[in-house]
């Protein structure tokens, strides 16, 4: 026994002094070779299509008196259309941060309106998420070795080629590696951004075969892009964020066939479909005037980069929402699809719904969800909120598929981040109500003061809370048990179990909801 004991203590030994020789390693590797600083450009007057008509809009008496635009986009549609139309119309720069871009047809779409942009002689800068990037490093070299695009990857491995390798790394810097940037932008000229919870990939952007999101982005005009610009630099500059070309190499003439490549996708079979959807949909002026809410008091917020070398994560965005949220008199929505309220998220929200506040939360469902592990750190806290006064709503996996979806069979799971504070405040952005968002990730949002925008955000919780759309959760004080309601064929329906949920993912959740893991969910 003492010899076993013995050799556990020495190879844990060993491998924390291999983990902080890894870190201190890491840390002079990731200093050597930092990028050149660069910063946002200064839009122009009327150099660029972008600039003449968002001055013209910029000229109305809440442009002069300064008040941000903004415009809300829950169609995936349109989603896409705005970031696709935006880069069309840049003349000078684009500046794209993102957690996630997927190598699926909608990201190489994207990925080719960047590649044509540099082609006219616009600037791109491009900053994901290394854990967001995933094996994609042969296209972001190739998309590197334009002379106007720069790719730059956020806490990022060493270890690029072979999963063993990269493996090994991350287990030895573990405690750096889980901290990642969840942030989402995509900006124009300085002129548009177009800030909230859409990463980029097909699930996003209604072209997933099996599955797509329902989610929310602001489009954005006015001072409130420059902040979002002030943010983008602040991350591209951070010394985290480390030239994809500082860690792999480009192929010869990577980039020449990436264009091929790219030209071939959008007169192909498997682009037709989405393009004349796309096609069919909105232009640019209607993507920018499209109910445009003038805004007084819009303001990105946003954690520092330097949150991912913290041991112990400030919430510095949750400082800035917490006096937002507990400023509520009549009514808190909130819209969160991974939800794990903790202990002093429970009683923060009861001691509201005590107060008279009407509570109401929408996250996923056990079904609608692609990630089983955090509903399990959500479940446990269901009882205590709706005994408490909380109303909970969980989406379900058919909700939409037809409108919003170019697949009608897709299966719906919610990605929207967003909240609403009486008829006063809202905020869309990347943020989730979860222990992860909170301390590990980095965020964002943009927080705003329009009555319009928060009615027409009210209606669409109003809709997406629907018993069409997802399920009412209920306390049954007699039998102790959750129920949920729902409409099928009209019809109210009630269940006693997690509605539509497989045996897997009822195991994962529950197994998950056993263990000490919600400060990682």
């Amino acid at each position: 026994m003492r010899r076993w004991l013995g050799w556990t203590f020495a190879v844990a030994v060993a491998l924390v002094a291999m983990s902080l020789l890894s870190v201190a390693a890491y840390g002079r590797f990731a200093k050597r070779v930092q990028g050149v600083p660069s910063y946002a450009l200064p839009p122009g007057e009327a150099v660029t299509p972008l600039d003449r008509r968002i001055n013209a809009l910029l000229d109305s008496p809440e442009g002069r008196a300064g008040h941000s635009g903004l415009a809300m986009l829950s169609s995936n549609l349109d989603a896409f259309a705005a970031r696709a139309l935006s880069a069309r119309g840049a003349g000078r720069s684009l500046d794209l941060i993102y957690y996630i871009w997927k190598r699926d047809l909608t990201g190489r779409l994207l990925m080719a309106e960047a590649v044509a942009a540099a082609d006219r002689g616009v600037r791109v800068r491009l900053l994901l998420d290394d854990i967001g990037a995933g094996s994609h490093d042969p296209s972001l070299l190739a998309l590197d070795a334009h002379p106007l695009i720069e790719v730059r990857l956020f806490n990022p491995t060493r270890a690029r080629a072979g999963n063993l390798r990269r493996g090994i790394e991350m287990v030895l810097r573990a405690f750096s590696i889980t901290r990642r940037m969840h942030n989402k932008a995509w900006i124009a000229d300085g002129r548009v951004a177009i800030v909230g919870g859409r990463n980029v990939g097909d699930e996003y952007f209604g072209a997933g075969e099996r599955t797509f999101f329902r989610d929310l982005d602001l489009l954005a005009l006015g001072p409130v892009v420059d902040q979002t610009e002030g943010m983008f630099d602040a991350y591209w500059n951070s010394p985290a964020a480390l030239p994809i070309a500082a860690l792999a190499r480009a192929e010869d003439h990577a980039l020449a066939n990436l264009k091929h490549q790219l030209r071939q996708l959008a007169d192909s079979d498997e682009a037709r479909p989405y393009v004349e959807r796309v096609r069919q949909g909105v232009s640019l002026p209607d993507l920018l005037t499209y109910h445009l809410h003038w805004c007084p008091q819009a303001r990105l917020i946003t954690d520092p980069p330097e949150k991912v070398f913290r041991k112990q994560g400030d919430n510095w965005l949750m400082h800035e929402l917490l006096p937002i949220l507990g400023s509520a008199r009549v009514r808190l929505d909130i819209t969160s699809p991974y939800f794990v309220p903790g202990e002093q998220g429970t009683d923060a929200l009861v001691a509201l719904a005590g107060r008279g506040v009407a509570v109401s939360v929408l996250t996923n469902s056990l079904a609608a969800t692609d990630v089983a592990a955090v509903h399990g750190g959500y479940a446990p806290y269901r009882p205590r909120l709706l005994q408490g006064g909380v109303a909970l709503f969980e989406l379900r996996p058919s909700a939409g598929a037809v409108r919003y979806s170019l697949y009608g069979s897709s299966s719906a799971s919610l990605h929207t981040k967003a909240f609403t504070v009486d008829d006063r405040e809202g905020f869309i952005g990347s943020l989730n109500f979860d222990p992860r968002s909170f301390s590990l990730n980095t965020e964002m949002g943009i927080v705003f003061d329009s009555p319009a925008l928060i009615a027409e955000m009210g209606k669409l919780f109003a809709l997406e809370t629907a018993p069409d759309f997802s399920y009412r959760v209920h306390w049954d004080a007699e039998t102790g048990r959750l129920r949920w309601t729902a409409k099928e064929d009209g019809q109210l329906i009630q269940l006693d179990r997690e509605p539509g949920a497989p045996l897997l993912k009822r195991l994962i959740a529950r197994v998950v909801s056993w263990l000490p893991l919600e400060s990682q969910l």
